[in-house]
């Protein structure tokens, strides 16, 4: 595999910087383009700096033209999906990826397999703070409301998929 590292910069409506990494680039598929993290990837907040470092392995997956993302994790992750509604990716270069997290999540227990929507409340305070519009905020919504459906029914590439792409994740830190 020839993996190139790609900047993942999450940000806030207004342009702030919420959530950042370096992950390699596995490949791309029907479902979008993969990107992996191996364990002891540090993940910071805005301007923080190193929040933390992960102790799983980990892959996302940027669709195409779609107001989310989704980031599955291998054990000991209590969750084993995790996907943020965002606005639809960007690719400002090769080695840099960036979308606007609308606050919404879609989540998936790995034990017991219960799907949740979380930060509603989140959603609702930035409705007003960040003054989405309401093409936006419909977006986000429909967003959420597929991801739970498809997260619940194991729909692809919920199901079984993304396991092929973890187990491309390079071991050690990069």
């Amino acid at each position: 595999m020839n993996a190139a590292g790609v900047l993942v910069s999450v940000r806030k409506y207004d342009g702030s910087l919420h959530w950042h990494c370096s992950m390699v680039r596995l490949g791309d598929d029907e479902h979008g383009v993969w990107l992996g993290a191996s364990v002891g990837t540090v993940y910071s907040k805005g301007a923080e700096g190193p929040v933390y470092a992960t102790r799983e392995s980990r892959v996302m997956l940027f669709p195409r033209d779609a107001w989310w993302t989704a980031l599955f994790q291998a054990a000991p992750a209590r969750l084993d999906v995790y996907c943020d509604v965002t606005t639809p990716s960007r690719w400002l270069h090769p080695g840099e990826v960036t979308m606007i997290d609308l606050d919404l999540d879609v989540c998936r227990t790995r034990e017991a397999g219960s799907v949740f929507v979380d930060d509603e409340d989140e959603f609702a305070d930035h409705q007003v703070r960040y003054s989405y519009p309401s093409d936006v905020i419909a977006r986000a919504a429909t967003s959420a409301e597929w991801l739970r459906a498809a997260l619940t029914a194991d729909a692809e590439p919920f199901g079984s998929h993304y396991r092929s792409w973890l187990a491309e994740v390079p071991q050690g830190v990069f």
